[in-house]
C-alpha cells in the first residue's frame, strides 16, 4: 500500500462521526486553554488525559486510542492559536510561544486594528498547520523506515539527545534544567525492574511497586500547580480588552503578510523537527528573521503585521514538526509531545518506528483528522474571536475550582487509588515552587517518561556487546548523536563564558 492508500484509510477512520466530535471538541477546548492566561498547551493536554480515558473507555483498544490522541492533539494545536487572541487584546500572553506576538499584536490592537490581528494569525495557523501536516505525511514513512534500522546503541544515543536538547533549551538556566531531567530519570527508576524484578527505591510500599505514575505527576504539576500559583500570587487584573473591530484585514496587510506566513510555517516547521527546539523559539526565530530582512526593522514593536504573521505561523509549524519525532522515533519533541506520548501508552501504543506498521489507524487517523481540525480552527476561530475573548473574562473563583475538580476526579478515575491523589497534591505543591523558583517542569515530565526507555535500550545494548561501553561510540549514527548531544550542551555554556569575558574586557 502506498501513502495515498493509508492516507485514505486515515480519512475514513477520522470522519468517522465520534472522531469528528473529538476533533471538534479538541480544537474548540485548546483554543479555551490558549486564551485561558498561564495553562498553555501541556497543562491542557495533562488536564484531559483523564477525561479521555474515561469518554472512551466502551471503545475497542484501538478504536479508543485513536479517539483519544485525535482529541487531544487537537488540544495541542488548538491551543497554539489561543494563545494569540489574549497576546494582541489583553498584551498577555495565553502560552509561552505567543509571547513574540504581544510586541507587535498588541500594538495594532490598540490602534484599532484588533480584527486584522486576530485574523492574519488564523489565517497564518492554518496555512503553517496544512503545510506541517503535507511534510508529516511525506517524511513519516521514510524515517519509520530509517529508524527501523537504528540498533539499541542508537536508540539510548537518540534518546539522550533528546533530553540534551530539552534540557539545554528549557528555562533560564541549563544547571536547573538538567537537574530536573536527572530528577525525572530518577522518579522513572521507582518499581519493579522489568529485568531482574527486583524492587527498585520502593521502600517496601505495595503502592510504588508499579512505580510513579506518569498520569498523575503530569496533571499535579501543571494544572494545580498552575492553580496554586493563582491562589497564592494574587495577580492585578492587566487592563480592559481592546476592542474588535473590522475583522478582516486589507488588501495591503494580507499583502505585507503572505511571505512572513510562508518563512514562518517552514522556519518553525524545521525548529519544530529538532528534539526540545519547541514552538517558543520558533517564534522567536521567526520574528527575528522578519526583522532583519524587513526594509523598516525600526518599525517593528510598533503595530507591523509581519510581526503578528510570522511567530504565529511558526509556533503552529513548529507544534507540527514536533510530531515527525515523536511518531517516526518515538522521540518527544517538546513537553506537551512528551505528554502526549505517555497517553498513547497508556493505550499500549509505543510511538516509534513500528507505529506505522503495528498501529496504522491510530497514525493515520491522527495525521487525518489533523486536516480535519485545521479546517474547523479556521472556520471556528475567525467568526467566534468575540466569544473567545469573553473567556478571559471568566472570573478565576469559578476557574480554579473546575480545575481542581477536573484533576482530582480525573486522576482518580483512571488509578482509583487515594495514595494517587495525595501524590497529586503533593506534586501540585512542587509545580508552584519549581515555577517560582525558575526550574522548568518539562525535562523532568521529558526524563519520566524517556527514562525507562534509555535504560532497557543501554541494558540490550551493552548486552548484545558483551559489556562492551565502545558499542557506543563504534557505531557511526550512534557516535554522530552522541557529539550533537555533547555540543548542545557545551557550546551554549562556552558562548556564555565568553560573553562574559568580553564585557569584563571591555569593562577593563
Amino acid at each position: 500500500m502506498g501513502i495515498l492508500d493509508y492516507l485514505l484509510q486515515g480519512f475514513g477512520t477520522a470522519l468517522i462521526w465520534y472522531n469528528i466530535i473529538f476533533a471538534f471538541v479538541g480544537v474548540l477546548i485548546g483554543t479555551a486553554v490558549g486564551v485561558l492566561p498561564g495553562i498553555g498547551p501541556m497543562s491542557g493536554v495533562a488536564l484531559l488525559i483523564p477525561v479521555t480515558a474515561s469518554i472512551t473507555g466502551g471503545l475497542p483498544p484501538e478504536q479508543a486510542a485513536t479517539s483519544a490522541i485525535i482529541l487531544l492533539a487537537g488540544v495541542y494545536y488548538g491551543a497554539m492559536y489561543g494563545g494569540s487572541t489574549t497576546s494582541i487584546l489583553l498584551n498577555t500572553p495565553g502560552e509561552s510561544s505567543s509571547v513574540v506576538t504581544t510586541l507587535d499584536g498588541y500594538q495594532m490592537a490598540k490602534k484599532g486594528r484588533a480584527g486584522s490581528a486576530l485574523s492574519i494569525a488564523a489565517i497564518g495557523s492554518f496555512f503553517a498547520g496544512i503545510v506541517t501536516i503535507i511534510a508529516l505525511i511525506l517524511l513519516a514513512k521514510p524515517l519509520s523506515n530509517v529508524a527501523l534500522k537504528f540498533g539499541p546503541a542508537e536508540y539510548f544515543s537518540l534518546m539522550l539527545l533528546g533530553l540534551g536538547a530539552v534540557s539545554g533549551l528549557a528555562g533560564k538556566s541549563v544547571t536547573k534544567a538538567l537537574i530536573m531531567t536527572v530528577c525525572g530519570l530518577l522518579l522513572g527508576t521507582i518499581g519493579i525492574d522489568n529485568v531482574s524484578g527486583i524492587a527498585r527505591f520502593t521502600f517496601e510500599i505495595p503502592w510504588l511497586y508499579q512505580g510513579i505514575e506518569f498520569l498523575t505527576l503530569a496533571v499535579g504539576l501543571f494544572a494545580l500547580g498552575e492553580v496554586f500559583k493563582t491562589i497564592l500570587e494574587k495577580e492585578e487584573d492587566d487592563g480592559e480588552i481592546a476592542k474588535i473591530n473590522n475583522m478582516l484585514p486589507s488588501k495591503e496587510e494580507f499583502k505585507e503578510s503572505a511571505a512572513p506566513i510562508v518563512r514562518g510555517s517552514l522556519l518553525g516547521f524545521f525548529v519544530g523537527i529538532l528534539p526540545g527546539a519547541g514552538a517558543t523559539l520558533a517564534s522567536f526565530f521567526s520574528y527575528l528573521l522578519e526583522k532583519k530582512i524587513s526594509k523598516k526593522p525600526e518599525k517593528f514593536g510598533t503595530g507591523m503585521i509581519a510581526g503578528v504573521a510570522a511567530p504565529e505561523s511558526a509556533n503552529n509549524a513548529a507544534s507540527g514538526g514536533a510530531m515527525i519525532p515523536l511518531l517516526t522515533l518515538g522521540i518527544p519533541g517538546s513537553g506537551t509531545t512528551a505528554i502526549l506520548m505517555g497517553a498513547l501508552m497508556m493505550y499500549n501504543v509505543q510511538p516509534g518506528p513500528l507505529l506505522f506498521e503495528d498501529h496504522p489507524q491510530v497514525a493515520w487517523g491522527l495525521i487525518a483528522s489533523m486536516f480535519i481540525g485545521n479546517f474547523m480552527l479556521l472556520i471556528l476561530n475567525l467568526p467566534l474571536v468575540k466569544v473567545f475573548a469573553k473567556i478571559i473574562e471568566t472570573p478565576k473563583k469559578y476557574l480554579i475550582p473546575m480545575i481542581i475538580a477536573i484533576s482530582i476526579f480525573g486522576v482518580y478515575a483512571v488509578q482509583v487509588s487515594t495514595y494517587d491523589l495525595l501524590l497529586l497534591l503533593a506534586c501540585g505543591v512542587l509545580g508552584y515552587f519549581l515555577s517560582k523558583n525558575d526550574y522548568p517542569i518539562a525535562p523532568l515530565v521529558l526524563g519520566l517518561v524517556l527514562g525507562p526507555m534509555v535504560e532497557n535500550n543501554l541494558r540490550r545494548a551493552l548486552t548484545i556487546s558483551n559489556g562492551d561501553y565502545t558499542v557506543f561510540l563504534s557505531r557511526p549514527i550512534s557516535l554522530i548523536f552522541l557529539l550533537i548531544t555533547l555540543l548542545w550542551l557545551v557550546v551554549p555554556f562556552m558562548m556564555k563564558h565568553r560573553g562574559k569575558e568580553v564585557i569584563i574586557n571591555v569593562e577593563g
